[in-house]
């Protein structure tokens, strides 16, 4: 139990702790206000030198001293450099032969020494610079000399002999104990051994087979210093000078090969591309980094393939260049196969036979296209008669190639290798989807190689239209695309051939139209082949009727069989996701009917009636009710066809077939649900027939119309009045009341012994004032029972 201390005891202790409590409070606001006091004494020096002026900062200067350094030891170097030139060129001749020697010679070496000197002292920028002007003397030296003693020497050789010195001048200069510190010497020396080998050949009056030997020898000697130096301005150089002689070099040589007259001169061009393919090859091995060995692989193989390509040219026919040099890259290949090489050599080498290969597939492409669209230059000429052969049928207005002979050699070759070559797994499918592509391009063109009859090539590409619609059934995914595409396309190019002939039109239509039938059964890719069906069907009807000799608007009663077989089918289709495409290709040729019947009224009427029927047993299915609009649209559309073909000009004969279908269906709408409004229900029905009759009555001379008009829209009112509909209200009592106003405009009687023309407005007045005052009283009656009813509660 809780210990509870006696009254007088509890007391005390709480009288103790209050105590305690208060002398706390009080130390703890001694404490505050001494803290405050010190506060404010430390900030009001602050406040006072926050209210100084900020001290102006000094500026940062804008260039590192280093930069100032280099700009002015680079512009003093430059300048002394123009100096010795204009001295040399301008003030050379008024010294003697000593003077002008030992000027040069003192200028030369004083300026050569310095920057050793200058190393010793730390001042490496200022070496530099003073070495630059050294190396610029020098070659004012050379000049001098040739100016002064050689002068009857060739320009060019002697500048060859300079270029050669200078370069072994200055590299010794850089390798020197003392100035093997500095930076440009070297770099110089490898730039002034670009020119010897180039200068002496152009100074020798060489051929361009000596010159551009020249040139690739020097891109060697910089390969070799590419590997041997390191890393630096020195190889950078190198880098520089190889890719410069050797582009240059491999130009020349490939001109060369391009322009041989016979073998000998494409052997000596051979050999020129070959030497640079074995720089581009070593330099790719010895390298120092592979980070360019695959680039270097890759130029190696091109070349290698440009020699023996055009040493092979020269002795076969121009037409089979092409399969020459694809041979050459071909065997490439065996190369890759080398497990010795670095893997970055043999995936160049792959990458360069796969280069030539495209290019011998692009240079093939324009055969496949030729045969492909070359039949289409019979649109304008259909049935004019069967061709000799296969080739005369594809090259209707565009030449036959040069050296298509070739091309299906080509593109085997090139799908051989892909079907073989290939391993990788990831690479494996869609090589074999390539080789099957080419292999098919290649059967394509040859019947218009080899020049069959018209007959065995129109049976070619059938039969590869037909393996093509097979393979869609045998085969999935990527391959089954492909399969399609080429059915698709190799169908096109069949259905154009077959233009040059009414019997072969006939039949071609008539098989790709069951083949792509029958590849929409239990397909994936009906989606497609089955509006394909159904286009060529409908081809195959018009040809049929152009055969018989019938006009357009015949024809097009033929091609509604297509529409109304796609109606047919394309519920059915469904499971197979072909229901939309067959839909909406049946919608086209629907169209297409219409617009061949369009120059004969009579026969336009039926054909849009037809459209009509076959749009109404669409919309029979639940999921396409919305077609039923449609199918309302193309009977009116066929009536007033009809109409106009028998001459009718009564516009009630044209606006009443749509009122009173329109007016049925908005009461059926309304009793299902009432809550539609009578706008929607009746408004358009009562538009249709009163608007253009009030527009004919406006127009017309006689009493009939306008007196129908308003009984009818007197009707109408009297109706919308009775059941409380507001567009009917609305539309009659806008409509009589045009009416009236145009009956009370002309103040003469248009058929003698008639009532005036204001008696029919004035009594349908007088009705519509009585029913009014009517209504009034009973509604005034209501409300007085109401009342009345109040009152007894």
């Amino acid at each position: 139990m809780t210990h509870l201390p006696p009254p007088a005891e509890e007391l005390r202790l709480l009288d103790a702790e209050l105590w305690q409590l208060d002398a706390r409070r009080a130390q703890l606001l001694n404490r505050r206000a001494w803290l405050v006091a010190a506060l404010h004494q430390t900030q009001q020096p602050r406040a006072q030198a926050s209210a100084r002026p900020p001290a102006a900062t000094p500026s940062r200067p804008e260039t590192a001293a280093p930069s100032v350094q280099n700009a002015l030891l680079v512009l003093g170097g430059v300048l002394l450099t123009l100096a010795a030139a204009v001295f040399t060129l301008v003030s050379w001749g008024q010294m003697g032969i000593a003077g002008r020697a030992l000027v040069l010679g003192a200028v030369t070496l004083a300026t050569l020494a310095a920057p050793a000197a200058l190393l010793k002292r730390g001042l490496r920028s200022t070496a530099e610079s003073v070495a630059g002007l050294g190396l610029a003397l020098t070659v004012l030296d050379a000049y001098a000399l040739h100016a002064a003693a050689l002068s009857g020497t060739d320009g060019t050789g002697y500048a060859a002999a300079a270029s050669a010195v200078l370069a072994a001048v200055w590299a010794a200069y850089g390798l020197l104990p003392a100035t093997a510190a500095l930076r440009l010497p070297l770099p110089c020396a490898l730039a002034a051994a670009q020119s010897p080998l180039l200068l002496g050949a152009l100074a020798a009056d060489a051929s361009a087979y000596v010159i551009t030997a020249a040139l690739l020898v020097t891109a060697g000697f910089d390969a070799v210093a590419v590997v041997r130096l390191p890393a630096g301005a020195v190889r950078i150089t190198a880098v520089v000078g190889a890719c410069g002689m050797g582009g240059w070099g491999v130009l020349g040589a490939g001109w060369l090969s391009l322009s041989a007259g016979g073998p000998g001169a494409a052997a000596r061009a051979g050999a020129l591309l070959l030497l640079a393919a074995a720089i581009a090859l070593a330099a790719a091995l010895r390298g120092p980094g592979t980070r360019h060995a695959l680039g270097l692989a890759t130029t190696s193989g091109l070349l290698v393939v440009a020699a023996l390509g055009g040493v092979a040219r020269s002795g076969v026919p121009s037409q089979w260049a092409v399969a020459a040099h694809l041979a050459v890259g071909i065997g490439l290949l065996a190369a890759v196969r080398r497990e010795r090489l670095p893997d970055a050599v043999r995936r160049g080498f792959a990458w360069a036979s796969g280069a030539v290969q495209t290019l011998a597939v692009l240079w093939a492409l324009p055969v496949v296209a030729v045969v492909l669209l070359g039949p289409a230059g019979r649109l304008g000429r259909v049935w004019s008669g069967a061709p000799a052969d296969a080739r005369a049928a594809v090259t209707v207005e565009v030449p036959w190639p040069y050296g298509a002979t070739v091309a299906p050699l080509v593109l085997v070759a090139v799908a051989a290798v892909l079907a073989l070559a290939v391993r990788a797994e990831p690479w494996r499918g869609r090589a074999l989807l390539g080789s099957l592509g080419l292999l098919w391009a290649a059967a394509l063109t040859l019947p218009a190689v080899f020049e069959v009859p018209y007959p065995a090539g129109m049976l070619v590409l059938g039969a590869l239209t037909a393996t093509a619609l097979y393979a869609c059934r045998i085969t999935a995914s990527a391959a089954r695309v492909m399969a399609l595409v080429l059915a698709l396309v190799t169908a096109a190019g069949l259905a154009l051939v077959s233009l040059a002939s009414q019997s072969a039109t006939l039949v071609a239509l008539s098989v790709l139209t069951v083949l792509f039938a029958a590849a929409s059964w239990r397909t994936g890719v009906a989606p497609f082949t089955a509006p394909a069906a159904l286009v060529y069907g409908a081809a195959l009807a018009s040809a049929s009727g152009a055969a018989a000799d019938w006009p357009p608007t015949r024809i097009a009663l033929l091609v509604l069989l297509v529409p109304a077989a796609a109606a047919l089918l394309a519920p059915r289709l469904g499971a197979l996701q072909a229901t939309v495409p067959v839909e909406a290709v049946g919608a086209a040729l629907g169209l297409f009917a219409v617009a061949l019947a369009v120059t004969d009224p009579p026969t336009l009427a039926l054909v849009l009636a037809l459209c009509g029927v076959i749009a109404a047993g669409t919309a029979l299915r639940a999921e396409r009710r919305p077609v039923g609009y449609a199918a309302t649209a193309l009977f009116v559309l066929a009536a007033w066809v009809r109409m106009a073909a028998w001459d009718v000009g009564t516009p009630e004969a044209y606006t009443l077939p749509v009122t009173v279908p329109a007016l049925l269906v908005g009461a059926l709408r309304r009793r299902r649900d009432p809550g539609v409004s009578s706008w929607a229900a009746y408004g358009p029905g009562l538009a249709a027939t009163l608007l253009p009759s009030l527009v004919a009555a406006w127009a017309d001379q006689h009493w009939t119309r306008p007196l129908l008009l308003g009984g009818a829209a007197l009707l109408v009112t009297l109706l919308g009045a009775r059941h409380r509909l507001r567009a009917p209200l609305v539309l009659g009592g806008s409509v009589l009341a045009l009416v009236t106003l145009h009956e009370l405009a002309p103040y003469v009687v248009q058929v003698t012994g008639a009532l005036p023309r204001w008696a029919p407005p004035a009594l349908a007045g007088l009705l519509l004032l009585a029913l009014g005052a009517t209504y009034e009283q009973r509604i005034r009656d209501v409300r007085r029972v109401r009342e009345v009813l109040g009152r007894m509660n």
